[in-house]
């Protein structure tokens, strides 16, 4: 890949793992910037479907690869991604997630690149706490990364929050949330779902209190799409069979196909909840995309959530680890058509104001200009 030109703004996109199938929110918010060019730069390549051949990767899957990321990771040291980075000339470096913040923040810092480091979640909550050795060095790391970098930005007040709890300088720390593409408005479709659940199979995603609420329903069982993977994946469709739920696992699908069928919902439930190790949200994604699609949300009160999800308003919130009221909530929006369809107007112009992915882009290019003077 050459070198960009002077008269380019180059900003390179960092991902340690480039790029998981869940993490679009990375790809999209480098594909819509207008006045920067991104390169996006992983150390190993992941393959998915967002995975491009475009992608710089800086570790290849080699004997001398492998040795050279460990020593990254060990030493947060690599003359071979320093290498590439004065090759590339970025006027800036934006990294995605607090460690892999850390690993590339030494390269950029004895280049005098300006870093942007954007704060997820797990990276401030459950990371921290791990116990031992491990946890005392990435606490380590990110006290580091949060001196090293030029600016924090958080994908939620409540991951602003845990940042500062963290040590985080309140100067850096700023609040940029995730864009989404606010699609043009179609005309209603008839509704093929009740219920749609897009997600990995992790216990923070409360996949588990989603099933033990369809099964409380009373009358006709809704009709309810599960899309995505994980560990616990196996585990929810016994669970869902053994409760005799209705459900449909897709397993992982593209970005297309998830923004059809959620279209084709009639509400779309995501039951975060903070995870037994700490684990939690920052602000998901799928509930800006439902939103965009006219598709109103039952959640709950977990993290960010509520800073997209205004209870009443584009949506319906409970008490997390509550699967009683999830039910009732559930059973509340699909009893009524007309507080559904409010609800989901009401959503898609709440994202279209607060989360539009062009404007949240045009905000991290004024950012980008802004650290670069």
């Amino acid at each position: 890949m050459p070198a960009p030109t002077d008269s380019e703004a180059s900003v390179v996109i960092w991902r340690s793992a480039m790029l998981a199938g869940s993490e679009t929110f990375i790809r999209n918010h480098g594909k819509a910037l207008s006045g920067w060019r991104p390169t996006f730069l992983g150390a190993t390549k992941v393959h998915s479907q967002l995975a491009d051949e475009t992608d710089t990767i800086a570790f290849p899957d080699t004997p001398e690869g492998r040795r050279a990321f460990l020593r990254l990771r060990l030493t947060g040291e690599s003359p071979r991604l320093r290498a590439l980075l004065t090759r590339l000339r970025p006027r800036v470096v934006h990294a995605h997630f607090g460690g892999d913040g850390w690993l590339i923040s030494g390269s950029a810092a004895e280049l005098g690149v300006p870093l942007i480091v954007t704060l997820h979640g797990h990276d401030v909550t459950r990371q921290p706490d791990t116990p031992g050795v491990k946890g005392l060095r990435y606490r380590r790391n990110l006290r580091s990364v949060f001196d090293r970098a030029t600016a924090i930005l958080a994908v939620s007040e409540h991951i602003r929050d845990k940042a500062l709890l963290r040590g985080a300088d309140p100067a850096k720390v700023r609040v940029h949330y995730t864009g989404v593409w606010i699609p043009e408005a179609a005309a209603p479709v008839e509704p093929h779902w009740d219920v749609a659940f897009v997600g990995r199979f992790v216990a923070k995603k409360g996949v588990e209190d989603l099933i033990t609420a369809l099964a409380l329903q009373d009358g006709r069982r809704p009709r309810a799409l599960l899309i995505g993977s994980g560990p616990l994946e196996e585990k929810m469709r016994a669970y869902a069979a053994e409760l005799g739920v209705d459900a449909t696992f897709l397993g992982v699908r593209d970005t297309a196909t998830v923004a059809r069928e959620v279209a084709r919902s009639r509400i779309f439930v995501a039951p975060s909840k903070t995870a037994p190790d700490g684990d939690s949200e920052g602000l998901p994604t799928t509930i800006i995309e439902a939103a965009a699609l006219g598709v109103p949300t039952v959640s709950t009160r977990h993290s960010g959530i509520p800073e997209a999800v205004v209870d009443g308003v584009t949506g319906l919130l409970g008490p997390e680890n509550d699967a009683a009221v999830l039910a009732l909530n559930i059973a509340r929006l699909l009893g009524d058509d007309q507080l559904r369809q409010q609800l989901g107007a009401q959503a898609r112009s709440h994202v279209s104001t607060h989360f539009d992915l062009r404007e949240q882009s045009r905000r991290l290019e004024q950012l980008y200009a802004e650290v670069t003077g």
